[in-house]
This record gives structure tokens, C-alpha cells and sequence, in this order.
């Protein structure tokens, strides 16, 4: 069968980055994990966040990490330069967590060892 991990988390990108986010989602799409993303109905105040949580096969987690970083890796679009942000916490049936940290158009792995009880 194979074992299951535990993926949730959340991305902060503008507005104006929704229609390539949810492009990249759709490029992507992988039945059923593709359903565990959100993105609001109506927008408010000035970030957008996009949600994401589920439970996918281990093995599936290289098609899910290339996704974020995809995402992770959308141009700024306007003078500030801002780039998306996020994190997500990946936990697995043995007790392991990871971090996957969104940052500076990239996404940084570290262990989660403090959030291990997440997983329980």
C-alpha cells in the first residue's frame, strides 16, 4: 500500500498573482491531491492566502514539493518586489515532521522535530 503523510500549509501571494497560481495548480492537477487546495471565494484587504491540506502518498510528495516551488517561484509584480511566502508542515506515519519554509522565490526545507506531535 504505502504510506501516507500529512501536508498542510499556506502561501501569502497579491492579488494579481492569482490567475498564474491557479494555473500552476491546474498544470499540475493530480487526482484526488489536487483537491486539497483553497483559494478564497472573495477577496479582502490586501494578501491573498492559498491553502493547502491533505493526505498523500509518500511517494507523491516530489510531484507536491515541485508544485510549491513553482508556486514559491512566481515573479514579484510590482516595484516591491515581493515574492510569495509561506509554509507548510509534512508529517508521516513514522512520527517525522518537515518545514518546508516559502521564501525569497524559493522553498527551504528544515526538520519540524518541535511539531512532531502534529502528526500523532
Amino acid at each position: 500500500m504505502g504510506m501516507y503523510v500529512s501536508a498542510r500549509g499556506w502561501l501569502e501571494i497579491d492579488f494579481k498573482q492569482r490567475n498564474t497560481a491557479e494555473e500552476i495548480v491546474r498544470r499540475h492537477h493530480h487526482d484526488p491531491y489536487s483537491d486539497g487546495w483553497a483559494f478564497p471565494a472573495v477577496p479582502f484587504n490586501w494578501t491573498l492566502y492559498l491553502f493547502y491540506g491533505g493526505d498523500i502518498r509518500e511517494a507523491e510528495l516530489p510531484w507536491f514539493r515541485q508544485k510549491i516551488s513553482e508556486l514559491a517561484a512566481m515573479p514579484p509584480v510590482d516595484d516591491d518586489g515581493d515574492r510569495p511566502v509561506g509554509l507548510f508542515l509534512i508529517s508521516d506515519e513514522r512520527g517525522g515532521a518537515a518545514m518546508w519554509q516559502v521564501r525569497d522565490g524559493s522553498t527551504h526545507e528544515r526538520p519540524a522535530t518541535a511539531l512532531s506531535w502534529l502528526g500523532e
